[in-house]
């Protein structure tokens, strides 16, 4: 595997991980995994991952936009896992493998005669097994399928977006999902720490709806816990904090994020209103909550003439916390996200970058996401196929051969 930016291997060289997942919160746990050195080799249906025909947008070399967001450092094989020479060759892979991610359908993988507790735990003791589903297995809602939106709709998440004209408004990027995959990508690692202690693997759950309720611990679900009152649509605007909010300027919206008094008395001397931080009604976080609609009559009107990109470097210099709403294109053309490596290019290919910075073993973005299948042959062969085996599969439909064009849906 490639060594990191550094020459020092990456923190999980040597971890053999395969990904079983499709669509979002799996494969971005186990991008992540291989952005710090592990080798994994995604296991796809025949007709891949779906979201190989989420598109488009097309990436430079024809492929779905999506899917290369998520599969980056992999190596792919498409597999009919439903006959059983392809649950044989699954079987080889997990003997060499540490770690396993899927999200089908709770219930599947025993279905196969491939469940962890009555099958995997005891051929393969060492294997951490890595479940991603919409509400786990059992209990009322266990085995139904979920998808991010769905989640953010019966966690709480869209009734506390929006405006309260607006009604309930889903998230504009699928947090719930990549949460998800954080959360799966850390009780990955949790296991593999636990295992170096006592030589075994174990069960891993991430759910979307445990992910999803989680998401509400501050505010929403400690105000609800110790009020009883039900959090409402505000926008922009905290709930506990003011002004912490978007606000017109000259030129274009800003957001302030003004938490402590030392704060706000900067903020009042930046734009020539030191008289609004010693107005009772504003002087403290608890007045200023409860005045919040009057505090923003006075900051609207104050902030009106004043260009977004001037004020708002003026108040971080003076550690006031405050950003021009930019769109996505601004965001990613910024010179920071030049400077922390988080737009990167390989292999002609634009990428998000690493997130968590290490600074002895630094992670990286590998290999660019794969073609349907392009692995496949060189795979076989590493866990023992002959030439002649390899043939056979390949000439069933066990396994396909090479990458298959997919057309995006509605392209």
């Amino acid at each position: 595997m490639p060594e990191s930016v550094s020459g020092a291997p990456r923190a999980l060289e040597g971890l053999r991980v395969i990904d079983l997942s499709r669509v979002l919160a799996g494969p971005l746990c186990a991008q992540m995994l291989a952005d710090h050195g592990a080798s994994v080799i995604k296991v796809e249906p025949p007709d891949g991952d779906e979201a190989r025909r989420i598109g488009p947008p097309l990436d430079e070399r024809g492929e779905v936009a999506y899917f290369a967001a998520l599969n980056r450092g992999k190596r792919s094989i498409a597999v009919d896992l439903s006959r059983r020479a392809g649950r044989e060759i699954l079987e080889r892979l997990l003997q060499e493998a540490d770690v396993v991610i899927e999200n089908f359908l709770p219930g599947t993988m025993e279905k196969w005669g491939l469940g962890y507790e009555g099958s995997l735990a005891t051929r393969h003791p060492r294997l951490v097994y890595c479940c991603v589903s919409g509400f786990g297995a059992d209990g009322p809602l266990g085995g139904l399928p979920g998808y991010d939106a769905v989640a953010q709709a019966m966690c709480g998440l869209m009734s506390v977006n929006g405006t309260a004209d607006s009604g309930p408004v889903r998230l504009g990027v699928p947090v719930v999902d990549y949460l998800t995959g954080y959360n799966a990508m850390v009780g990955v690692l949790l296991a593999l720490g636990a295992r170096t202690r006592t030589g075994r693997g174990q069960r891993v759950e991430a759910t979307l709806f445990d992910t999803g309720l989680s998401l509400l611990l501050a505010p929403h679900a400690s105000n609800w816990f110790y009020s009883g009152s039900i959090p409402q649509r505000m926008g922009s605007a905290h709930h506990n904090i003011v002004p912490y909010d978007c606000y017109a300027t000259a030129d274009g919206p800003i957001f302030l994020g003004v938490v402590n008094d030392g704060q706000f008395r900067r903020l009042c001397e930046c734009v020539q209103r030191p008289d609004l931080a010693s107005d009772p009604r504003f002087e403290s976080p608890v007045a200023r909550r409860e005045n919040r609609d009057r505090l923003r009559t006075e900051l609207e009107r104050t902030l009106r003439p004043y260009s977004a990109e001037e004020l708002c470097a003026t108040l971080m210099q003076r550690g006031v916390p405050a950003a021009v709403v930019n769109d996505v294109g601004q965001a990613l053309s910024h010179p920071h996200a030049a400077h922390r490596q988080m737009v990167v290019e390989a292999e002609g290919h634009r990428h998000i970058g690493v997130p968590v910075k290490l600074s002895a073993t630094p992670g990286q973005v590998a290999s660019l996401p794969p073609r349907l299948s392009e692995h496949a042959d060189a795979i076989l062969a590493e866990i023992g196929f002959s030439e002649t085996e390899r043939s056979a599969l390949f000439s069933d439909g066990t396994v396909i051969k090479r990458p298959c064009a997919t057309r995006p849906a509605g392209g």
